[in-house]
């Protein structure tokens, strides 16, 4: 009975722990996703390009959120580390950052303080990741995954209803705001309210090899990189996250230009179907992966791979519909069809490398995803689109969302590579 009694508090305490994180990542992605709902009125107040857009909405934010990235993941990976305080510095950072973008008087300032945000969030993700995967057992990780995955959806949700009626209400500046400041009171939270694990793992912390302890941030990337099939999974990841970012920042300016909805009315109405399609697409791509992967190992990956070629003809419908309520469902089918993969993507990524080196792999994984996804997927369309302007007017975001749509092919193909070669790769090397 006291065996059976230490299980159900275990259970209880993994559960907290994945609520608790689920709420930090829904805050980081509100923080991160809000300034796109927010970019046309701050474009019209500061006289921005769409080059200048694509710069603020992603480049400025992935290349320090990225630099970061890979030696906070080495350092979450120490056994001495605290993963739960880490997490809440990290959040009081990026939240103190988001609110800062609201006092900016010009595109510099407004840069740096978006760089300020990137800082803090490459604090939260490798190490959660790593928490997580310590606490929950391989043949429910993707659950687990997907699960924290959901602040994606769900934090994007937010940010676009929120953004959206702050920015109708009481204009852009008081949006980051009134956003930002909940975050550094939140970080006290986590840190009182979160356990490190790895304070009553201490034989498996003894079971690491001194070479493993003392390994460089290079040197357990080179161990990372080892693997074909996690090298095939950066590819697949970071062609998603490059069109999954570009098109969440220009389908609301698209929606604002071509169907002249205010930011408010996109906000809510996108926000929502947005939101709730990833939402759902995210849980069922990580139960997918966990149900058929036990059985073949391939089929962790075989979702994502079905899904992405799925979307495209529905994408690119939705982008020539002329009725924008028409548009929006349209969309519901391209958006669960390509929110699949984050489950799945995180725990291969964890199950392709040794133990001591998952923060890491999950940093690698964000390294490619947010430097090509994020930093250069709204950079990208917004350059494209300022060259098609002389030829397509307001229209110009339109056309360049046809390309995205097509280009759905593309990690498609690498998730079917990648799952390939999970048979032989995937939980082989602890």
């Amino acid at each position: 009975m006291a065996s059976a009694a230490q299980a159900e508090n275990t259970s209880r305490s993994v559960r907290a722990t994945l609520w608790i994180l689920l709420i930090v990542y829904i805050f980081n992605f509100i923080d991160r996703q809000i300034v796109n709902i927010l970019a046309e009125p701050i474009a019209i107040d500061l006289g921005l390009s769409d080059t200048q857009i694509g710069l603020m909405t992603g480049l400025a934010f992935a290349l320090f959120y990225t630099a970061l990235g890979l030696p906070i993941a080495r350092y979450a990976d120490r056994p001495t580390t605290n993963r739960p305080r880490l997490i809440a510095i990290a959040l009081a950072i990026w939240s103190a950052m988001t609110a800062l973008c609201g006092l900016a008087n010009n595109f510099v300032q407004l840069l740096l303080a978006r760089i300020g945000v990137g800082v803090g969030e490459a604090g939260c993700t490798p190490p959660a990741h790593s928490l997580i995967s310590d606490i929950v057992p391989p043949e429910r990780r993707s659950s687990a995954l997907a699960f924290y995955a959901l602040g994606i959806p769900i934090g994007t949700l937010l940010g676009m209803m929120i953004g959206g009626f702050l920015a109708d209400w009481v204009g852009w500046r008081m949006a980051f705001l009134i956003v930002g400041l909940p975050g550094v009171a939140l970080a006290f939270v986590v840190h009182f309210a979160l356990r490190e694990p790895r304070q009553q793992m201490a034989a498996a912390a003894k079971a690491q090899t001194q070479e493993e302890a003392g390994m460089s941030t290079w040197a357990a990337v080179r161990l990372v990189m080892r693997s074909k099939a996690f090298v095939l999974l950066l590819a697949a990841g970071s062609t998603a996250a490059f069109l999954a970012y570009g098109k969440v920042t220009w389908t609301t300016i698209f929606f604002q230009r071509t169907h002249e909805l205010s930011p408010g009315e996109v906000g809510f109405w996108f926000g929502v179907v947005n939101g709730a399609a990833g939402i759902f697409g995210t849980w069922f791509g990580g139960y997918l992966a966990d149900r058929f992967g036990s059985k073949n190992r391939r089929h962790v990956l075989s979702a994502p791979a079905i899904g992405m070629a799925i979307a495209v003809p529905f994408a690119f419908l939705a982008y020539q519909s002329s009725n924008w309520f028409v548009a929006l469902l349209l969309l519901i089918i391209p958006t669960i069809c390509n929110s699949l993969y984050y489950g799945p993507t995180y725990s291969a990524a964890q199950g392709l490398v040794p133990l001591r080196t998952r923060a890491i792999a999950a940093a690698m994984v964000l390294f490619f995803q947010n430097l090509i996804g994020l930093g250069l997927g709204p950079l990208f369309f917004g350059m494209l689109s300022d060259l098609l302007q002389p030829a397509y007017g307001e229209e110009s975001v339109r056309y360049v969302l046809y390309g995205a749509a097509f280009l759905g092919l593309v990690p498609a193909f690498f998730f079917w590579r990648c799952s390939l070669r999970l048979d032989t790769e995937l939980d082989r090397q602890g």
